[in-house]
């Protein structure tokens, strides 16, 4: 399988923010969303650089997509920090 590009990435962060934002998911429902997106970038990596992902991730907290906490953790697990 191709890697996950970094648009498919902050796609999949919007919808989750969007679905959260509407109370179709639970916190639960939300952590193990993101979970398995996790776990997708682990198995099939993210087709973008360090600097990229960086970048992608501070754009997206700055625009709330996501918080300083879930930032951190994508940060942690994707080895960024």
């Amino acid at each position: 399988m191709p890697p996950v590009s970094i648009e498919r990435f902050l796609k999949e962060l919007e919808k989750l923010k969007r679905d959260m934002d509407a109370g179709k998911l639970k916190s639960g429902v939300y952590d193990q969303r993101l979970a398995r997106v996790l776990q997708e970038l682990r198995e099939r990596g993210v087709d973008a650089d360090r600097t990229q992902i960086t970048a992608a991730l501070a754009d997206a907290h700055q625009r709330g997509v996501i918080t300083d906490s879930v930032k951190a953790h994508l940060e942690k697990r994707l080895g960024l920090v």
